[in-house]
């Protein structure tokens, strides 16, 4: 294991007990977590950092038994993550280091809590568009903590925008009749059969993700769990889903950026927070015709741009969001540490 020199001047406390949980998920000076969502995460440890005031200055939790597949690895990882300032996040780390050091990981990766199906990464670049609607946020020090521990990235993500919601249309004419040639068709979401519409949707997720990176496999029963929740924010006609022979074989999700209006503007933007297609040469130019259909729809719906949103830098979702014209607004990263 590589050592970096800590100064270890506060106090570890293993979280054990019902009160101490509730300090973990809702310190005073730290970013609050909702107790019982965080507690579906499944972590195998959750630690505490507190100064000689016993104030609660940093938190993670530790997975190291079900993680992700890794090159040449056994990763454990860290999520959950918050710290006060670069000293208490120095021995946060080293101390997630030695834990999962000791449970035979050779590599450390965060800030993941859990999986890549929920909160993972930081933001690591912004731009003067402010924060969308289920974006994830972090203090601008973050990244460093990371760093500045002995962490280099693993993998780099964007979000970009664009305010040309119909270049892709004319383009995408033959890719247009080609589907339908083999029977495929586009409709959107039916709310009022949600559970059943999340049910394909969960079928195409799991084949068109398997090859992701750092993919970790989750039931039906936790992905329903997920977007259930959404179901007030969704607007149908933004969300659809492609089949063929009546069997679901790719999806676009975007939704309205809500904070627009927490701000006090007008909604003008959808987010495309999902593109998946599976896996077959039946279906060559899919994602990018789902894409057109959908911005053309808000377009039609009086939108006039769309964020598409936390894309891996090496997906093929990157060349389509670049084909329609868009500017990178945020970057992200996601950290690792050999052990």
């Amino acid at each position: 294991m590589n050592d970096f020199a800590v100064v270890t001047t506060l106090q570890p406390l293993p979280v054990q007990f019902d009160d101490q949980w509730l300090a973990f998920c809702t310190p005073p000076h730290l970013p609050h977590l909702d107790p019982q969502a965080t507690a579906a995460h499944q972590a195998d440890a959750h630690w505490l950092l507190l100064d000689r005031q016993q104030t609660i200055v940093a938190r993670c939790s530790l997975w190291w038994r079900q993680t992700p597949d890794y090159s040449g690895h056994r990763p454990g990882l860290i999520g959950h993550y918050a710290a006060v300032d670069h000293s208490a996040s120095a021995q946060l780390l080293q101390l997630s280091c030695t834990q999962l050091a000791a449970k035979n990981c050779t590599m450390a990766i965060g800030p993941m809590d859990g999986n890549t199906w929920r909160r993972y990464r930081l933001v690591v670049e912004r731009s003067d568009v402010p924060p969308f609607f289920l974006e994830p946020d972090n203090p601008y020090d973050w990244p460093d903590h990371f760093t500045a521990g002995g962490f280099t990235v693993l993998s780099n993500y964007v979000s970009a925008i664009t305010d040309d919601l119909i270049h892709l249309n004319s383009r995408l004419n033959p890719i247009a009749r080609r589907a339908a040639n083999r029977g495929i068709s586009i409709r959107a979401l039916n709310l009022d059969d949600l559970d059943a519409d999340l049910h394909r949707i969960y079928s195409v997720s799991t084949a068109a993700f398997a090859r992701n990176f750092l993919y970790t496999p989750i039931t039906e029963t936790e992905f329903v769990a997920m977007y259930r929740p959404l179901r007030p924010y969704l607007q149908p006609e933004l969300i659809l889903i492609a089949e063929q022979a009546g069997q679901p074989i790719g999806f676009i999700f975007a939704l309205p950026d809500l904070e627009q209006a927490r701000r006090g503007q007008p909604i003008d933007t959808v987010i495309i927070k999902t593109v998946a297609v599976c896996p077959s040469r039946q279906t060559g130019g899919l994602g990018s015709l789902l894409v057109a259909c959908c911005q053309q729809i808000a377009h039609g719906l009086g939108y006039s741009r769309a964020i598409h949103a936390l894309m891996h830098e090496a997906n093929d979702s990157c060349n389509i969001s670049r084909r329609c014209h868009s500017n990178v607004i945020r970057r992200y990263a996601l950290f690792g540490r050999t052990l």
